[in-house]
């Protein structure tokens, strides 16, 4: 009997364990304790564990609110049906703040000595639903855009109006004390349009230049030590290897001093915020790939974003705060996108961060 490739000696070598740990989707057994006895290195990778660790633990103690998996393994022991489960979010016990998104398939394998054992398929769908969730703020954001243009079209017509009017009536007055009242006209008219045109967004394209991401950030550091106050504490976390972006370097401080802002008003007077930079490699962002791109993070300690604000924070005028304007973060939002990038949030009582992701490559 012939084999091809090198016939049977070559099969005598073949390594089962070793084909396993090469695939991209997690693998791992289970016995019917819901302990590992097996593990590949995809799935210790994705939820931070060793299987060294694991073995003779019960499976579940290594993971954050797992009760939705371990109901899945449990049903899937007692019933010995398979099931799979799309989009299951878990939060690995050694890195409880970075949850994951996972497509879980069970599979119950019968075994006549050894009884039932759980087959886990772990594909990590967190870039998926990222790359989704990106798409889905990015078209609701075009559709607000468009919309907000067209109704601050309408709204400054009315406005010039109102200020010739109010100007051609402070020619024709008699006296001078009641040129305060035309004035008073004049300057909110022109307080609103200065407000439509924020709400509009910035209309100048990027000036791109290559620029040092850690030289905007310190600009913003040093901009907002004074205004945080004494019980608040500005920590920074730069990645040295950070290469030069080709970026509009002023849009740019403008996006991140109006993030760092948001968190330090979110504090409330006393917390900390942390301002991190990293570089990333092979990022999707707005369904495009780039090699390299940097990830500036504000993350501060408050009390985090409203459930209720968390869909639309960044559309003009959406805020929690009584005295705001809201319009810093979606203004932040659109400077970032005409760099290519954007901005992205994860938020929780006691953590909020907001990402924002910026291509590091010149132009092509």
């Amino acid at each position: 009997m012939a084999f091809e490739h090198g016939g049977p000696s070559a099969l005598a070598h073949f390594d089962p364990a070793g084909l396993l740990d090469a695939l991209s989707t997690g693998i791992i057994v289970l016995d019917a304790q819901l302990c590992a006895i097996y593990a590949n290195v995809a799935a210790q990778d994705v939820l931070a564990f060793s299987l060294n660790q694991a073995r003779g633990r019960p499976f579940t103690d290594f993971l954050h609110d797992a009760d939705g998996l371990k109901a899945h393994l449990r049903r899937a022991l007692d019933t010995g049906v398979g099931l799979t489960d799309r989009e299951l979010t878990v939060r690995p016990a050694a890195a409880p703040r970075e949850s994951r998104t996972l497509d879980v398939t069970i599979t119950p394998i019968e075994g006549q000595i050894t009884g039932t054992h759980l087959l886990l398929e772990l594909a990590d769908a967190t870039q998926r639903q990222r790359i989704s969730r990106e798409n889905d703020l990015l078209a609701r954001l075009d559709g607000s855009r468009l919309m907000i243009r067209q109704l601050a079209h309408e709204i400054k017509n009315p406005l010039g109006g109102l200020r010739g009017a109010a100007q051609l009536l402070e020619r024709e007055l008699p006296a001078a004390a009641l040129k305060e009242y035309t004035q008073v006209i004049i300057g909110e008219a022109d307080r609103l349009a200065a407000l439509v045109d924020s709400i509009a967004g910035p209309g100048k394209a990027p000036q791109r230049s290559l620029v040092n991401v850690h030289e905007i950030c310190e600009h913003v550091y040093r901009l907002l030590r004074a205004e945080a106050g004494a019980e608040v504490v500005i920590d920074r976390d730069y990645d040295p290897s950070l290469p030069n972006a080709w970026l509009d370097g002023n849009q740019i401080i403008q996006a991140l001093l109006n993030v760092m802002r948001n968190a330090l008003q979110a504090l409330g007077g006393r917390g900390r915020v942390v301002l991190r930079t990293r570089a990333l490699s092979n990022v999707i962002i707005a369904s495009v790939r780039h090699r390299l791109a940097a990830s500036v993070q504000v993350e501060d300690d408050g009390p985090g974003v409203p459930e209720e604000l968390r869909s639309s924070l960044f559309y003009p005028l959406v805020t929690g705060r009584p005295d705001g304007t809201g319009l810093g973060l979606a203004v932040a939002q659109q400077l970032v996108c005409r760099n290519g990038g954007l901005i992205e949030f994860d938020t929780e009582p006691g953590r909020t961060v907001f990402t924002l992701l910026l291509p590091l490559a010149g132009p092509a």
